[in-house]
């Protein structure tokens, strides 16, 4: 039985969602999800402590074997992405501490193609397809967290897909050294 433990993490500087899920025998299984609420912290770098002790917490808790992120999106305003770097970047320390592999970030619109087939879907069109594919309710106070999970969903499609195991730089290479006859 191959077991792998794929920890998705939405980060945010007011709001961190996290989502966890266990892939047993090429079957996404969810195991939990929430959301750190530090609207009300003040101090930047109280903030980024908060989300390190609780992403440092989930991994220990759920043993997680891989990480992927949601990356910051680019375009609205210059601190927006420095401040999401900087949560980003305590989430992925802690669990590079915690022996998880950081294997990808995923942006927002790539998530959300993966799990509903359109990346302009909204959070309810998410949160539905989330619930429907792992068979989970998703009460109002997660609503942050379906995108964690659609994070570690991503992943999980992402790697598990046929296409995820051909690297295109890597296969031309072997297509050359196997048919050199057929380059000009």
């Amino acid at each position: 039985m191959e077991k792998r433990t794929i920890i998705g993490i939405d980060p945010g500087t007011n709001l961190l969602g996290f989502g966890v899920i266990d892939v047993v025998d090429g079957k996404p299984f969810f195991v939990d999800m929430g959301v750190l609420d530090i609207r009300k912290e003040k101090d930047a770098y109280s903030k980024l402590r908060q989300i390190y002790d609780t992403v440092s917490e989930v991994c220990k808790t759920y043993h997680g074997t891989e990480m992927a992120l949601e990356s910051p999106f680019y375009g609205k305003n210059a601190q927006v992405v420095l401040k999401l770097g900087r949560a980003q970047g305590a989430a992925m320390i802690a669990a590079m501490e915690q022996g998880i592999e950081v294997v990808h970030e995923y942006a927002p619109r790539e998530a959300k193609q993966a799990i509903t087939g359109n990346g302009a879907a909204s959070k309810e069109q998410v949160e539905m397809m989330i619930r429907k594919t792992l068979d989970v309710e998703i009460k109002a106070e997660h609503l942050d967290a379906t995108d964690a999970l659609a994070i570690a969903l991503c992943h999980y499609y992402s790697t598990s897909s046929p296409l995820a195991k051909v690297k295109s730089s890597s296969s031309w290479e072997k297509f050359i050294q196997a048919n050199p006859d057929r380059v000009k």
